[in-house]
């Protein structure tokens, strides 16, 4: 049996958020002060760089990691 790779359990991530939760949800997102704020999502969750689970938000210039994002 093949060993799945990190890109490979990275993107069933990526895909398992998107299942659950689709575009636009509200999330509540950790800043990079530690501050909470509630926003929604603009775009699906995706991998940047084929590396690192991110996803877009109102109000939020750039993405963020997908792991600062809770769906509320």
């Amino acid at each position: 049996m093949k060993k799945m790779s990190v890109n490979d359990f990275l993107q069933i991530t990526v895909d398992h958020f998107n299942n659950s939760h689709p575009c636009p949800c509200d999330v509540e997102v950790t800043l990079d002060d530690g501050q909470k704020i509630e926003t929604r999502t603009r775009k699906k969750a995706h991998l940047l760089g084929g590396h690192t689970p991110v996803i877009w938000l109102d109000g939020i210039s750039g993405c963020y990691r997908l792991d600062r994002v809770r769906p509320i």
